[in-house]
């Protein structure tokens, strides 16, 4: 997979891409990223990308023709043509389902907004969707391209190495992951279930999903109100108020 990030601020994706997973990732060609600086399209002495907004307000706009010719230039740089995504405060929230559409495209152009966001003009005739990290306003869209990216290639084959390592992840199910515990078994007083060391695989399952459950109802209620759950599993989720 492909991904293409048009950016003021190149410079912000050097490290997480040049370690771990996403490093591994790009070295064994699973996925290949390109980064392009927008001030290479604008066209004026200063290589100006905003401007004041129509009608007055605080801030700076970016404006629309050096995202434009970016963008034209970018999508014959490897085929197929490439979804075109803006990251905006106004976007749909970036969740798992949405994540796993994401990577059903064999390439992304992620546009990093800036400043009060993009001419309205891109919006509505340059991108193809916009996508949020959540209710929040950061500085630009630097980090939400890599958030993005790094949740998007996860889910491409062989990124992870288990053929098994997403399996039961948080958000699957629309539930969160069950606890985990590694060695040593007893650490300052505190025990790991007994469950978990029994052997009995049969139960660990059981044992991991009713965790999932019980997690999901205590920390994210808006989860757990669109969880299938058995009528068994509603008895014990009762049971434990």
């Amino acid at each position: 997979m492909r991904f293409d990030v048009l950016t003021l601020f190149p410079a912000m994706f050097e490290g997480p891409l040049d370690e771990s997973i996403l490093k591994r990732a790009q070295t064994a060609g699973l996925i290949e990223v390109a980064i392009h600086q927008l001030r290479d399209w604008a066209t004026d002495k200063h290589h100006t990308v905003d401007d004041t907004a129509f009608g007055g307000g605080p801030g700076m706009v970016m404006k629309p023709e050096p995202l434009f010719a970016a963008v034209e230039d970018i999508q014959p740089l490897a085929q197929p043509p490439a979804h075109v995504v803006l990251l905006t405060p106004q976007g749909r929230t970036l969740d798992a389902p949405l994540v796993r559409e994401l990577a059903t495209y064999d390439r992304l152009l992620l546009v990093c907004g800036r400043y009060e966001g993009v001419d309205e003009r891109v919006r509505e005739h340059l991108v193809d969707r916009e996508v949020s990290i959540g209710d929040i306003v950061v500085t630009g869209g630097e980090l939400p391209a890599l958030l993005l990216l790094d949740a998007v290639s996860r889910q491409i084959p062989g990124v992870l190495g288990a053929d098994d390592a997403l399996a039961e992840e948080s958000f699957d199910d629309n539930l969160l992951e069950y606890p985990q515990y590694t060695r040593p078994a007893d650490f300052r007083e505190w025990s790991v279930p007994d469950v978990l060391r029994s052997g009995n695989h049969a139960e660990v399952d059981r044992w991991r999903r009713r965790q999932r459950i019980l997690r999901t109802s205590r920390r994210r209620p808006d989860l757990f109100a669109v969880t299938d759950l058995t009528e068994e599993e509603r008895a014990w989720l009762k049971s434990q108020e």
